[in-house]
């Protein structure tokens, strides 16, 4: 399956506390994804990275085979 956003051992840390943790998930073309989790999981966190708003600590981050990691 071709994935259009994939994200693999996400991690981010600010001031030295960590906010993501070997996040991994993949989304294929013409599928739903639907990004659930209690106040304070990192939901916004990981969307920021996916648009490039943040940059990550470690892992990988692509949308339609573009994108950055470390």
């Amino acid at each position: 399956m071709e994935w259009v956003v994939e994200v693999k051992g996400l991690v981010e840390e600010f001031n030295g506390r960590r906010a993501l943790h070997d996040v991994i998930f993949h989304v294929g073309r013409s599928e739903f994804f639907e990004f659930l989790g209690s106040n304070g999981a990192g939901k916004t966190t990981t969307i920021r990275i996916l648009l490039g708003l943040l940059e990550l600590t470690l892992g990988k981050a692509l949308i339609l085979h573009g994108g950055y990691g470390y």
